[in-house]
């Protein structure tokens, strides 16, 4: 037959033939009676096609094309390309019959959609209503990486019904390019997908895992593409001693584009069920969350001590909620809330692990040169025997600092206004206001010396009441009103000596700092925030070595230190020493044990040793300073890849210190995990935690030396698309209902599925 010129009727026919090009994408293969999801091997080439004018034109390019008047059928072969509206269409052969309305486009067909989705087929049937069509071996590769494949498929008014289908969201393909099986798939008698509403819903659905028919899922629907919406999440399956096998079913909805809403109902064997929810909401100033668990049951109590939490049934809850508001570019409002019913129901349900609830809200600022903060706190204990009355209610707490340029000395002035209000209700109420000011002149000397003055000024002002009422009395200080001043100058010299060793860099760091302060009146103030005293290298240099504000390191001292650097291409060492000396030979107001009380202190130092991405080491350390007895030994050690590792924590506190006085108790305590890949994709997994307390670290206690707290050990796959795991835990402490014993939890989650 002659060749025809682009006459309207091929023009109508070509168009035709492009309608499938406005829905996402689907592709045919080999006429197997099973899907099959890989892309076929013929390259998809860039479209010749010229840009068409407006949207109801169409760029078109051929080989050849071909009109036989006789039959009404018009012909374009050999490398066929449409453009329309952002979509496009390659084919080897597009026919239009005039007669029957029939456009099939024929051989090697592909769609690209205008958001990157492709379509392929062997061959697409549509009518021309440009609507409604049918497709054989039909593939649709999803730009957000799933895909559907299916032995037939039809469209109509834009939606996508394929029968024998199957959906995936793992690659298709190994790291050489080769077709290989995946890790999941879902396969179904029919599957719907409509493209408007982004969403993929199954008629008798089951999941295949490593090629094993596995979960059969009669009624799945899931969202396709990055929008995401609602829908069945992958349901968590675990037992435990306190519950017995538990079943958690996730039903997430998404409500908007930035608000969402999972509700999980969790059934267990030996209790009631429990229901957990959480929403979340992000806007343009900031986000929160509001999470929420609750159910009926029996509280029991942890201690003879603790007579309001007495064995009653009831509702048992817990509410988690956060959220920050970005006001300005400097302002900010940011919150959290953390309470629960009773003191056992966030272990006993696996929740979480926290001894205390804080709950807290604020507002800042941050300027260039300014800070101010205004906030609020509150603590709920969970801690065996403590008193819910001796949490202590902080508010309000504000901070405001401002930093200067130092007119006439140089250096910079920071000036810091404070005030505290704690309030009990059962037990000692404190308020506190402070002003003060810090000056602080850094310079170099001509030998390379770095000096640093120091000027410290600042006026307080306490009140509290119910002093008797404060279990230590030694942090109760006086009731009513005092009053304290505050004056401190320090100098610090650090003389740094750098050269070439050992085909690197070393550094080596003396250090000398001068402090001087004179006596003060602490202890007729009360102590809320400067309890816990530990001399270690962090705060060895620190101008007051008190953790907080109520007390004020006031002897004068002088601190001497040795820092050390090792660089070399592929192996570093950091190591800091030293040791400070009570200039004053008036008493201290450190207890023994804080490795302060003496004229000389302890001596404290830090090493870390680190090589290549494998081994990260450090070790901490205090030696008493008469005996160099071990006060504090603590090692963090990593040492393997990414993939296969191994983590060792040992911490021993053996201070000697007056339990009475002390926040934290002496102990011993080793931490270890490991995990190794034995295969591509599998590994198995570990950690314990053993308390190895006896009378060398505390006198009194009743501990043999080795008590495990807690055992966890699991296998896991994790690849592109599938994260599968099997947990084993063991937990040795108990804690009211909480009990110790077992725990299994199985954790299967499928990712590039949607939500």
């Amino acid at each position: 037959m002659p060749n025809a010129p682009f006459s309207p009727a091929l023009r109508a026919a070509l168009l035709a033939g492009a309608a499938l090009g406005l829905a996402p994408h689907a592709r045919a293969q080999d006429r197997s009676p099973q899907p099959n999801l890989n892309e076929p091997a013929t390259p998809v080439s860039a479209p010749d096609a010229p840009v068409p004018a407006g949207d109801d034109q169409i760029g078109f390019a051929a080989d050849q094309l071909q009109y036989d008047s006789n039959a009404e059928i018009v012909t374009a072969s050999g490398s066929v390309q449409l453009l329309r509206d952002g979509n496009r269409l390659r084919a080897d052969r597009v026919v239009w019959n005039r007669t029957t309305g029939k456009v099939e486009a024929q051989g090697n067909v592909s769609v690209t959609d205008p958001d990157g989705n492709i379509a392929y087929g062997d061959r697409f049937d549509v009518t021309d209503s440009l609507k409604d069509g049918a497709v054989d071996n039909m593939l649709l590769v999803l730009q957000s990486g799933g895909r559907l494949a299916a032995v037939k498929g039809t469209r109509v008014n834009g939606v996508y019904t394929l029968n024998r289908a199957a959906y995936t969201g793992c690659s298709v393909e190994d790291s050489d390019g080769c077709p290989k099986e995946p890790t999941w798939q879902i396969n179904a008698v029919k599957v719907v997908y409509d493209p408007v509403r982004q969403r993929v819903t199954y008629t008798n659905a089951n999941v295949e895992l490593f090629g094993l028919p596995l979960i059969p899922l009669p009624g799945l629907s899931h969202p396709a593409g990055e929008g995401g919406g609602s829908g069945l999440l992958v349901p968590n399956i675990r037992y435990d001693r306190n519950n017995g096998f538990e079943v958690a079913l996730p039903y997430y909805m998404k409500l908007a584009p930035n608000r969402d809403l999972t509700i999980t109902p969790h059934v267990y064997s030996k209790v009631l069920p429990m229901m957990e929810g959480n929403f979340r909401h992000l806007y343009d100033r900031g986000a929160y969350q509001i999470t929420g668990y609750a159910t009926y049951g029996r509280r029991l109590g942890i201690s003879g001590l603790d007579p309001d939490a007495n064995s009653q049934q009831g509702i048992r809850a817990h509410l988690d909620a956060s959220g920050t508001m970005q006001l300005t570019p400097e302002w900010s409002v940011d919150g959290s809330i953390r309470v629960t019913t009773d003191r056992t129901f966030l272990r006993r349900y696996d929740i979480s692990r926290d001894d205390r609830l804080r709950n807290t809200v604020g507002v800042q600022r941050i300027g260039e040169n300014s800070y101010f903060s205004l906030r609020g706190w509150a603590v709920q204990t969970l801690r065996q025997g403590d008193s819910q009355g001796q949490q202590p209610i902080a508010l309000p707490v504000l901070d405001y600092r401002l930093r200067l340029t130092d007119p006439w000395l140089g250096g910079v002035v920071q000036l810091q206004a404070n005030t505290l209000a704690i309030t009990r209700t059962d037990g000692q109420d404190t308020q506190r206001a402070f002003a003060a000011a810090e000056w602080n002149l850094r310079k170099l000397t001509g030998l390379g010396q770095e000096v640093t003055f120091t000027g410290y000024l600042r006026g307080d002002v306490y009140h509290s009441n119910d002093a008797l009422q404060n279990p230590i009395p030694a942090y109760a200080g006086e009731p009513g009103w005092q009053a304290r001043g505050i004056a401190a100058a320090a100098v610090d010299m650090r003389w740094p000596f750098m050269g070439e060793a050992f085909g690197g860099v070393q550094r080596i760091a003396p250090r000398v700092q001068i402090v001087a302060a004179p006596r003060l009146a602490n202890l007729r103030l009360p102590n809320e925030d400067a309890r816990a005293v530990d001399l270690e290298d962090s705060n060895l240099f620190a101008l007051n070595r008190f953790a907080g504000y109520d007390r004020f390191e006031d002897s004068s001292r002088a601190t001497y230190g040795l820092e050390y650097g090792l660089d070399l291409p592929h192996f570093s060492v950091q190591a800091v020493v030293g040791q400070s000396y009570r200039l004053n030979s008036r008493e201290s107001i450190l207890p023994d044990g804080t490795g302060l009380s003496g004229k000389f202190s302890d001596i404290v130092g830090r090493t870390t040793i680190r090589y290549r991405n494998f081994v990260s080491l450090t070790h901490r350390y205090r030696l008493d300073k008469g005996s160099l007895a071990v006060r504090r030994n603590e090692i963090d050690a990593t040492v393997g890849s990414r993939s296969t590792y191994v983590m060792v924590g040992y911490l021993r506190l053996n201070r000697n210190a007056l339990a009475n006085l002390e926040d934290l108790q002496d102990r011993e305590e080793l931490r270890v995990g490991a995990r190794a890949q034995f295969a591509r994709f599998w590994s198995v997994f570990g950690s314990t935690v053993i308390d190895l307390t006896d009378k060398k670290e505390d006198p009194v206690s009743m501990a043999d030396g080795y008590q495990p707290v807690r055992h966890r050990l699991g296998v896991a796959y994790e690849d592109d698309c599938l994260t599968l795991g099997f947990t084993w835990v063991r937990n040795y402490q108990a804690n009211g209902d909480a009990r110790r014993g077992n725990s299994f939890q199985l954790r299967l989650a499928f990712r590039n599925i949607g939500i």
